[in-house]
């Protein structure tokens, strides 16, 4: 693995997209980039920044959950909230042989769609949240271009396009600048996300370590008594906190 490792963005389950769409993107500003169909699920990625600055919020919803229930299952014992934390690997071959080196069990491996390769893994190995490493044919600036477009045209891609459309977009947005994970063992969390996944730490102090990646995710390692994200924290024209379909985004003025 090699220091092309990205952090690309974060999932959040939601059982109204609707509603959450409302919030994003007629409240907080936010881009609606593409989406689509999976196997047991739906999504869409919706842009909290611009196409160099913020991050990537990925919305799933449950859909047709017998051909594979693994998110109708979450939402069951979990309810609605983050969901998963996606990396992007430049070879997952590779970053399968560097999690037998940590020790760790990856699941859900396949290797057959050249154009999208994935493996997960699980909450008890990736520090309370799961984790997907995933391997595209698409480079950053492929996405930064398709950012750039939808905000300009005010059309998203689809394959297809499945989500409610016409929220008045915001004038002035967030950015979403870092994701908060908690750990009680912040030095092994910390192994996990430099060591295994190639971030970068930007600043270590008693309050937390920022870890950021090339593309611009971030993520901040806090001690806590149990693993798993606790926030998301964005900056923008007024300090409020929002549920974001069960998810704490904390907004800070700038």
């Amino acid at each position: 693995m090699t220091a092309t490792t990205d952090f690309d963005h974060v999932a959040i389950a939601t059982t109204d997209i609707a509603a959450t769409l409302d919030l994003v993107v007629g409240r907080l500003g936010a881009v609606v980039v593409h989406g689509g169909d999976g196997y047991g699920f739906r999504w869409v990625q919706a842009r909290l920044g611009t196409a160099t600055a913020g991050m990537t919020v990925e919305l799933l919803v449950v859909w047709e959950p017998a051909v594979n229930d693994f998110l109708a299952r979450f939402v069951d014992r979990h309810g609605v909230g983050v969901h998963h934390m996606t990396f992007k690997v430049p070879d997952l071959r590779v970053a399968l042989d560097r999690c037998a080196d940590f020790g760790l069990h990856p699941v859900g491996v396949s290797l057959d769609n050249p154009e999208w390769r994935e493996a997960f893994l699980q909450p008890r190995e990736a520090h309370g949240t799961v984790v997907q490493l995933a391997q595209t044919e698409y480079a950053p600036d492929d996405f930064a271009r398709m950012v750039t477009d939808a905000e300009r045209t005010g059309a998203a891609a689809g394959t297809p396009v499945w989500w409610p459309q016409g929220q008045v977009r915001a004038n002035e947005r967030i950015t979403l600048d870092r994701v908060v994970v908690g750990s009680p063992d912040r030095s092994e969390a910390r192994r996990f996300f430099v060591g295994l996944l190639d971030g970068a730490v930007t600043a270590d102090a008693a309050a937390g370590t920022d870890i950021r990646w090339p593309g611009g995710g971030c993520l901040r390692l806090v001690d806590a008594e149990t693993a798993g994200v606790l926030r998301l924290e964005a900056t923008g024209p007024a300090g409020a906190t929002f549920d974001l379909s069960g998810a704490t985004l904390a907004i800070s003025a700038p």
